[in-house]
């Protein structure tokens, strides 16, 4: 059975790489599985992606020897039963605000006895170049299970979330963390209380030996980021390296023409 190479980096802890796909594109999968990345979330909770593209995103992910992730509606136990039945090599799992969530996450995640899911479905074992004796023998090993701190609730009860058995890594979401931050009157909150909740989640994470991710919008963030000692490393997302490499190809023309413009006056 083959091995995740992003999850002994984590292990080992060195930054991993990655990206969100939301297209539902698996021609951009394909692409963007030999770019080099470490790992791809195909993601199920922001974006119009059914079941049937996430298997095929999967496996076109996993064919690249690149480590498929699935991020879920939510957390619930047929959702990620699931994602994982359609290929995935683990679960991103949204909005985990309580140990107890903690908890039903990674049940359902791992077959007994760690676990509550239930056995079924070919594309696992498939996935992992595994018969499915082998996937039903070694999964709870190997899966990535990665739960998503993006709350203000979350962050109050960090360590005893962290500190559940089972939890391979904790994501951070930024927009929804920063909206959760807010003041009852609606204010946003200030860049250095955002700065300083992510601080927290991250040093809450070093205590309970846990990688830290983090979802970044440059390549420059990501750099840094990783000095700070964030190891799973999310840049940008496949619609908006579309989008940029758009722009960036545009940009010369469109300066060009409004400077036309402004000396016709």
């Amino acid at each position: 059975m083959r091995t995740s190479a992003a999850r002994q980096a984590l292990r080992a802890g060195k930054p991993v790489i990655g990206t969100w796909l939301s297209l539902g594109n698996w021609q951009a999968a394909r692409w963007l599985a030999r770019a080099g990345f470490d790992w791809l979330t195909v993601d199920l909770e922001h974006s119009p992606i059914d079941w049937s593209d996430l298997a095929v995103l999967l496996g076109a992910i996993a064919d690249a020897g690149c480590t498929a992730l699935a991020r879920v509606p939510a957390n619930r136990h047929e959702l990620i039963k699931r994602a994982l039945d359609a290929g995935a090599h683990g679960v991103v799992v949204p909005m985990v605000n309580s140990v107890e969530e903690a908890r039903a996450a990674v049940a359902a995640a791992k077959y007994p006895p760690a676990g509550n899911r239930s056995v079924g479905g070919l594309l696992g074992s498939l996935n992992w170049d595994a018969t499915p004796k082998e996937y039903l023998a070694k999964a709870n090993e190997e899966l990535l299970v990665i739960l998503q701190c993006e709350h203000a609730q979350a962050v109050a009860q960090a360590d005893q979330i962290f500190a559940v058995p089972g939890i391979d890594g904790i994501f951070v979401g930024p927009n929804d963390l920063a909206h959760s931050l807010r003041a009852p009157d609606g204010t946003p909150p200030s860049a250095d209380t955002i700065l300083r909740t992510q601080q927290t989640i991250l040093e809450a994470c070093r205590r309970n030996h846990l990688p830290a991710g983090i979802h970044c919008f440059s390549a420059e963030e990501a750099k840094r980021r990783a000095d700070e000692g964030w190891q799973l490393l999310a840049i940008n997302s496949d619609l908006r390296f579309l989008l940029d490499g758009a722009a960036a190809a545009l940009k010369p023309f469109r300066v060009a023409a409004a400077a036309a413009g402004s000396a016709a006056y």
